[in-house]
């Protein structure tokens, strides 16, 4: 099981004083350190966090895997054509959301996504579409031309504890469905340190991305202690 820490709010927290403090790119090499095995950024076209910079710097800075979390926009794909992040996640976003709050309609927006998935993978960089559970969404990321998924574990994550167990059956379909559609499947949103194990020992689940928890348990205890215990939970037995 695989990684990728998201280091967004470590930018939130330096944007809100517009200063040079606290540094995502440091703290991305720190959680490569610790065990990361890569790093994912959501560049916004509000900038709220991430800056164009900060990718710039992170593609020459870190040995793991850089993935961007991004709107399927002209802007963005120039963007990333340009500094050539290994992996790009294409996500919806709407404006004034506090985080991404649900999965892409692949379906609605299938022309435009074939379009720019193919623009970007003749750019040599992976594409990954961030989905809900629904098997429809999935074969469509599949029928666009994506390599992988990323289930949407959010849901899951929110619901109360006699909830959760349907949700978790609903995202062990999906990754399975997923496999069966031959993309590489990946989960992520609103995992913590106390839900997260559940859903990191479904075998078709490659790749965990996680932000909020890990950067707020690393504010108070550093961020290489706050990833090597992340690390930890998603050891499969």
């Amino acid at each position: 099981m695989r990684l990728g820490v998201n280091i967004d709010h470590v930018a939130t927290v330096r944007q809100v004083r517009e200063a040079r403090e606290p540094d995502p790119i440091a703290a991305a090499v720190l959680a490569e350190l610790a065990g990361a095995d890569g790093i994912t950024v959501h560049l916004r076209s509000d900038r709220r966090h991430i800056q164009v910079r900060d990718l710039e710097l992170l593609k020459q800075v870190i040995s793991t895997k850089l993935n961007v979390e991004m709107a399927a926009t002209r802007e963005m794909v120039r963007i990333v054509t340009r500094i050539h992040p290994d992996q790009v996640t294409l996500v919806p976003e709407r404006k004034n959301e506090l985080t991404t709050t649900g999965g892409l309609d692949v379906v609605r927006h299938a022309d435009e996504l074939t379009e720019k998935v193919s623009r970007l993978q003749t750019e040599g960089i992976r594409v990954s579409i961030f989905v809900d559970t629904n098997k429809v969404q999935i074969r469509k990321a599949r029928m666009v031309g994506a390599d992988a998924i990323e289930i949407n574990t959010g849901p899951y994550a929110d619901a109360d504890e006699c909830e959760q167990h349907k949700l978790l059956e609903r995202v062990k379909e999906a990754a399975e469905y997923a496999e069966r559609q031959n993309l590489e499947v990946l989960a992520g949103h609103g995992l913590t340190y106390v839900n997260v194990r559940p859903v990191s020992v479904i075998q078709e689940i490659v790749e965990l991305n996680i932000g909020h928890s890990l950067v707020s348990r690393a504010v108070l205890v550093g961020i290489e202690r706050a990833v090597r215990e992340m690390r930890e939970l998603l050891v499969r037995s």
